[in-house]
């Protein structure tokens, strides 16, 4: 077959086109990098989002899904978390589905419904929501849900036209991040409830579509995004550097918990200086605090302390919390490594909150003030 005739080779090119683009703009001033090593972090999140674009999009079919493990040690993006383990699996909204799966040691499981993802895209919207007070499990935390076809009392939601993908949370409060395992013990399925033919073999088209998928992936995710300071953000989001907004419910944000709060700043410290957080958890069923880079993926959780559970953190005799992030240890209970990171994001997360959650305090203090263990 000759090049030009080549589906998948022109998928390819197209492809390496927006290969091309990304290297020349989305890591280019147009996106405010600019320093070698700005470029070499904006290159690991495109080949983290690579990856993910071929693990679980450039072969896939609604009518034989699998779910595959979204984020990793090795494969950070869209705000991944320390805490958590996450999978997904593409649907066909004309179809309908159950899925079997366990808690395994979870504190909170939920399963969303993903709209409009479809052909690699980047969802719209969170379409559906069920979590584990709301579906039965039983003793061996096994449970077993459906998705779509005729309503049932229990254990079921409904399809909605635009459902393309599953996606799976189990969130944890260990004193190790759980996603630092890389052999997770998660058992969980997907099976179409009506009988579908198998898949035809591998052709130059459907190559080409899984190629386009996976370009696809990468342009919502990169300059599909829209410049810095372009895009408008969430609630949640705060727009003073060095400050938490009140953490709220993101409702139907694209990719959300929706039965979340979350409040996210982005944090500015001078290599002399670290911040104090103060406050107390809300009662919940699991929280964190976790720095992410700009492209929103979490540092180096394997080998350093770069986020908090409740479980990890050492209380006041008052009930409340005071975390320093730092360049360095500063020999105080719940230091947050930085990485030596000057700018960077710090993101919140409360699981089911219960009444109303009191809004974190930060403030920055001179690193010498920790150093020498003088209190803030």
């Amino acid at each position: 077959m000759s090049e030009a005739t080549s589906a998948s080779r022109e998928a390819f090119h197209e492809l390496l086109a927006l290969l091309a683009e990304i290297d020349e703009r989305y890591l280019g001033e147009e996106w405010l990098v600019g320093s070698p090593d700005e470029v070499g972090e904006g290159l690991r999140a495109v080949m983290h989002m690579l990856q993910g674009a071929l693990v679980s999009n450039f072969e896939e079919d609604g009518g034989h899904p699998s779910f595959r493990r979204i984020v990793s040690p090795t494969r950070k993006f869209t705000g991944d978390n320390s805490d958590a383990l996450y999978y997904d699996a593409p649907i066909d909204p004309a179809l309908s589905y159950v899925v079997s799966g366990s808690i395994a040691g979870a504190v909170y499981v939920s399963l969303t419904i993903e709209e409009a993802a479809t052909e690699g895209r980047f969802g719209t919207r969170t379409a559906g929501v069920i979590n584990d007070t709301q579906f039965d499990v039983d003793g061996d935390g096994r449970f077993e849900i459906y998705f779509g076809g005729p309503p049932r009392d229990r254990n079921w939601i409904a399809l909605p036209p635009e459902a393309a993908r599953i996606t799976t949370r189990h969130y944890y409060e260990d004193v190790v991040s759980r996603a630092a395992d890389t052999t997770p013990p998660i058992h969980l399925s997907i099976e179409a409830l009506e009988a579908t033919a198998a898949p035809a073999p591998a052709s130059d088209e459907s190559v080409a579509e899984g190629i386009r998928r996976v370009t696809s992936f990468l342009q919502t995710r990169t300059l599909g995004m829209g410049r810095p300071g372009e895009t408008p953000q969430p609630e949640f989001v705060s727009k003073v550097p060095n400050e938490l907004p009140p953490p709220i419910k993101p409702g139907d944000f694209a990719l959300a918990a929706a039965d979340a709060a979350y409040s996210m700043t982005l944090y500015m410290l001078g290599a002399d200086q670290a911040m104090v957080i103060t406050g107390r958890w809300p009662e919940c069923r699991c929280g964190n605090i976790m720095l992410w880079n700009r492209y929103m993926q979490t540092y180096d959780y394997v080998n350093r302390q770069v986020s908090l559970n409740r479980k990890q953190t050492t209380l006041e005799p008052d009930g409340s919390f005071r975390i320093v992030l730092a360049h360095e240890d500063p020999g105080v209970p719940n230091w947050i490594d930085t990485e030596g990171r000057q700018v960077g994001l710090i993101f919140c997360r409360f699981m089911l909150p219960e009444g109303e959650i009191e809004t974190p305090i930060c403030e920055v203090v001179p690193l010498s003030d920790l150093n020498n263990g003088a209190p803030v």
